[in-house]
């Protein structure tokens, strides 16, 4: 099988060796990039301070990722955890989850139930339909408010287009987990009225991980039992291949309807309407857990996952009054999530619902005033949380009350702020300034209505807080060759409901309570960046950062009514609670390269590395969680008029032992004794166009078949994955 893969790639290579011109926009050495995330508007990269990677929407295609965590993935600069096949769990500079902003369109996607430990709602935002992913390394605050700790992930989906008639078709299949995708989006524009609709459909089977493993730890991570119910027992049956990692498949439908109209030549309004939902998601990694050396649960999923977002934009240009640009728009989320589990031999399934209403605005203006310009505005959002949970009976469905993961009085969050951003460019293309400052102001209110699982010494959990948040940067271009950026930045993160008001098994034998005295988290950052680049052959570019992390909110031991311990789910646990840590501190580099030493190959190499530790109440210094191990990309690609072909490698260091967090977030239950080895894959992927209109990519990941798990994952990576894509437009 490998060497006919082999041989087939071979002939793809030589197909068309003539005609070559280049095609270097997968990796552009050019400075003049437009971002749209640093200043909510049009700006050329060259002139922010802030470290931003960008995915245009043809890496985007290259990369025929199965979802927005893969694409991430691909590019070598974002670390991506797993709990199971259906997520994937970003992390920027050490921080992850709700203390990573994730924007699309210009909404927030963060709300007042995204947990500090590991989220998987990236896969809700369909990869199919990106026109770009803009993503802010370092804090982000000043624009962006709440949550921007570590950064924010900005996606952009395509726009509708006036007089343009169009229609894109792709369809997919990935042999690691049998998976077929089907995408079809199409344009309707006319001279007023522009319509895009984006249909996604896609299913994935039971992944199949690597065969070649570690001769050290060699039956790391195979699935060589599962539980299946016979004649209505929960029975454990052996993997008839213990490289199926079973009850890991599931299927997700992602739709968008963009509308455009075109009031005159400087406005527009735009109505966004999205919706993504999933079937049942196994959560595998609990899958695995064992108790008293035999699996622990029978069922243990994610409830179908609801994302439904409408918004209306209004953008105005050229105006050339008191402000030259507006952009103003209000939005609603309706989002729904559930989880749901049950112990083997237990007839009682365990079902927890949230739901989430969440109405969002924003207004922000742009002026232009000779060397200067200045963004302002100010948005918000209000978020209000249901939580019901049951116990029900699979033999009799007779259903009784169950503890609910979030107060079932109810709760709701409120964010709000004005800022000013600006820039100031004092020596055009050699000298530039930019500041900016934020107030912010976050609301909380949760209820409990019924303290009979839990006696809590309280009734509710309150908070309201401000906080400031702002931005310096210096850019220095001496030289054609040379840019130099030094930034500092504060970020912000307000507690959330998840933070305050949680009850959690958030590992076997171990609880999750409610803290109401939780404060605010703050992040103070600076960060050098120097760019070097030779005309369009070379671009070298390093940056290195220190980031002071205070009030910082980890999971350590608590007590409950003077408890160290409660008895839960059928077992004695001990009490934890996510408390505020008073110091802890990150620092790491990236690091890149990229090179074209030939019209029509080209060499692109990134590498990151972060370390972080915090003080814990015995004044010791222990390691910060969620902290990845050096991680990177190297690629070589080859580029022809209608045909395209990159190898690459993907590579994670040792994750070792002594660098694990004590909080048990970094997941050392799913890891070696020794921690997480190291992995490095090879990898092939080809392009070939035999119309304008019509091409197909072949690609073989982990092309040598590794077995192997990224950091704080529950999950093993796919082992040799055949992937083939079919696309054609019209």
């Amino acid at each position: 099988m490998q060497r006919s893969i082999i041989a087939m790639l071979a002939g793809v290579l030589a197909i068309h060796s003539a005609n070559a011109q280049q095609d270097s926009t997968l990796h552009p050495v050019a400075l003049d990039e437009f971002i749209f995330s640093a200043n909510k508007f049009r700006e050329n990269k060259k002139n922010i301070a802030q470290q931003i990677q960008l995915i245009n929407s043809k890496e985007a295609t290259w990369a025929s990722p199965q979802t927005t965590a893969h694409l991430l993935e691909q590019t070598g600069g974002v670390f991506m955890q797993r709990s199971q096949a259906g997520g994937g769990s970003a992390v920027i500079r050490g921080f992850e989850a709700s203390r990573v902003l994730m924007v699309v369109d210009g909404v927030r996607m963060n709300n007042a139930i995204y947990r500090a430990g590991h989220l998987q709602n990236i896969i809700t935002v369909d990869n199919n339909i990106l026109d770009r992913v803009e993503i802010l390394n370092g804090p982000a605050s000043t624009l962006y408010g709440s949550d921007a700790l570590g950064g924010v992930i900005v996606f952009n989906t395509k726009e509708a287009q006036l007089k343009n008639f169009g229609v894109n078709v792709m369809t997919r299949y990935s042999s690691a987990n049998n998976e077929g995708t089907g995408h079809v989006d199409f344009n309707i524009g006319l001279k007023k009225v522009a319509f895009l609709t984006s249909i996604t459909y896609s299913k994935f089977g039971d992944l199949r991980q690597g065969a070649h493993a570690n001769p050290f730890y060699s039956g790391f991570g195979l699935r060589n039992e599962y539980v299946a119910r016979i004649n209505g027992v929960d029975s454990i049956i052996r993997n008839a291949d213990p490289h199926v990692q079973k009850n890991s498949g599931y299927s997700q439908v992602d739709l968008m309807e963009k509308i455009r109209f075109q009031q005159n030549d400087h406005i527009w309004h735009t109505l966004n309407l999205q919706y993504s939902n999933s079937t049942n998601i196994p959560r595998y990694d609990r899958l695995t857990d064992v108790r008293n050396g035999k699996l622990r649960y029978a069922e243990w999923y994610y409830g179908p996952q609801l994302r439904a977002m409408g918004s209306y934009q209004l953008n105005a240009v050229n105006l050339n009054g008191f402000v030259d640009e507006v952009k103003a728009g209000i939005n609603y989320q309706a989002i729904e999530e559930s989880r749901y589990q049950r112990n083997r031999g237990d007839n009682m399934l365990q079902g927890r619902v949230e739901k989430l209403d969440v109405v969002g605005y924003n207004v922000d203006f742009r002026k232009f005033m000779g060397k200067h310009e200045l963004t302002f505005g100010t948005d918000g959002q209000y978020n209000n949380v249901r939580s019901t949970a049951t116990a029900t009976n699979i033999l009799t469905n007779e259903a009784k009350p169950l503890d609910t993961r979030y107060p079932d009085g109810g709760s709701n969050m409120y964010y709000g702020a004005v800022y000013a951003q600006h820039i100031f460019k004092i020596i055009k293309d050699k000298l530039v300034l930019n500041d900016g400052l934020r107030l912010n102001y976050v609301s909380l209110n949760s209820k409990f209505g019924d303290t009979a699982f839990y006696p809590f010494p309280y009734r509710e959990a309150t908070q309201n807080q401000t906080a400031l948040s702002s931005n310096l940067g210096l850019i220095f271009m001496p030289a054609n060759r040379w840019r130099f950026a030094l930034n500092g930045s504060t970020g912000f993160r307000s507690p959330n409901v998840d933070d305050m008001s949680k009850v959690f098994e958030s590992a076997a034998g171990t609880l999750l309570v409610p803290n109401p005295n939780l404060k605010p988290e703050y992040t103070y950052n600076a960060d050098l960046g120097i760019t070097y680049m030779v005309d369009d052959v070379l671009k070298l570019e390093g940056t290195g950062y220190y980031t002071w992390f205070r009030n910082a909110i980890v999971t350590d031991k608590f007590t409950l009514n003077g408890q160290d311990s409660v008895y839960y789910n059928g077992a004695y646990s001990a009490v934890m609670a996510s408390q505020n840590k008073a110091k802890a501190y990150l620092y790491g580099f990236n690091a890149a390269i990229t090179a074209n030493l030939h019209p029509n190959v080209t060499l692109y190499s990134t590498v990151s590395f972060t370390y972080g530790r915090y003080v814990n109440p015995n004044g010791k210094e222990v390691p910060l969680d969620h902290i990845p191990p050096v991680f990177g990309k190297t690629s070589v690609m080859y580029h022809q008029k209608r045909f395209t072909g990159e190898v690459y490698a993907i590579y994670n260091g040792w994750k070792r032992l002594q660098d694990y967090s004590p909080s048990g977030e970094d997941n050392l239950v799913y890891a070696t004794a020794q921690g997480m080895p190291a992995w490095m894959t090879l990898n092939v992927r080809t392009g070939y166009k035999f119309t304008p209109n019509l091409g197909i990519q072949v690609a073989v990941e982990n092309l040598l078949d590794q077995n192997y798990r990224v950091f704080a994952s529950g999950i093993s990576a796919p082992g040799r994955n055949l992937v083939i894509t079919l696309r054609g437009n019209l």
